[in-house]
């Protein structure tokens, strides 16, 4: 099955959007055109289980990736996750290496064991039993009031109500066995990835987040560590036109692959 993805813009670079855990492509509303207008091939995909993407067999999210960037006659691409999305793209990054030119990693979550913190612990313990209750807007609206920093408008937070409950809509609607399987990635193999790498967390979001931003900072070999003193979890969401001016700094200092590298 191919992701439901949309592509913008021929220019000089490929860039890869994957979206957070409680978001889907439209989370990317406020970069994706952008940076095709700053010259880039675009490319943003719903992962299974989110937006127009249905759960369908089991599947590693990384390989589904692979599969759209084969599909679209792309070579090599700088990766661009947020939260869940920069978890994927550290997969990617293991599982296919020569097909990685860069990566920035907005919150992201952790492709290795992280022991969660009492916040995080909590927000897990809350949405679970709202699940199961089938309180789904309930549930919603937890994540909504979570994951988005002080600066979020009430258009982004509307925003991330209808995507989150889109994903609880498939999600909760797929057969167990359908579910993802484990990328199998180890710290070890986090050393190895050699691309040039920004990692950005933020300082109102879960200390969970930050802690993951130091570690895998710790690993990358080449990253670059931001922090951000407005931002809350889903920063593109927050501030775009911060976001979008700090993804094209990097991108133009990675030297991601031209056209002909596609």
């Amino acid at each position: 099955m191919t992701l439901s993805h949309d592509t913008a813009g021929t220019g000089r670079t490929t860039v890869v959007l994957l979206h957070s855990g409680v978001c889907d492509r439209r989370m990317w509303d406020g970069q994706f055109e952008a940076l095709a207008e700053a010259g880039h091939h675009v490319v943003r995909c719903d992962l299974r289980g989110f937006g127009e993407t249905p759960v369908d067999a089991p599947h590693v999210h990384a390989d589904d990736v692979r599969d759209l960037l084969d599909h679209l006659g792309v070579g090599r691409a700088a990766l661009v996750g947020s939260s869940f999305g920069g978890e994927v793209a550290l997969e990617f990054a293991v599982r296919h290496p020569g097909r990685t030119a860069a990566l920035a990693l907005l919150c992201a979550a952790a492709p290795v064991e992280h022991e969660a913190g009492p916040a995080l612990r909590a927000f897990l313990t809350r949405e679970d039993a709202l699940l199961e209750a089938g309180d789904v807007e309930a549930a919603t609206e937890l994540n909504v009031e979570l994951w988005l920093g002080p600066d979020a408008g009430d258009e982004a937070r509307a925003l991330v109500r209808t995507m989150q409950r889109r994903a609880f809509e498939l999600q909760l609607a797929a057969p167990e066995e359908h579910g993802p399987r484990p990328a199998g990635v180890t710290e070890d193999d986090l050393r190895t990835i050699g691309v040039p790498a920004l990692v950005v967390t933020g300082a109102h979001d879960l200390p969970d987040f930050r802690a993951i931003g130091e570690r895998i900072a710790a690993l990358l070999p080449a990253a670059r560590r931001v922090t951000l003193d407005w931002a809350g979890h889903l920063p593109a969401l927050e501030r775009p036109q911060e976001t979008l001016d700090l993804l094209l700094d990097h991108l133009a200092g990675a030297g991601a692959p031209t056209a002909a590298g596609r």
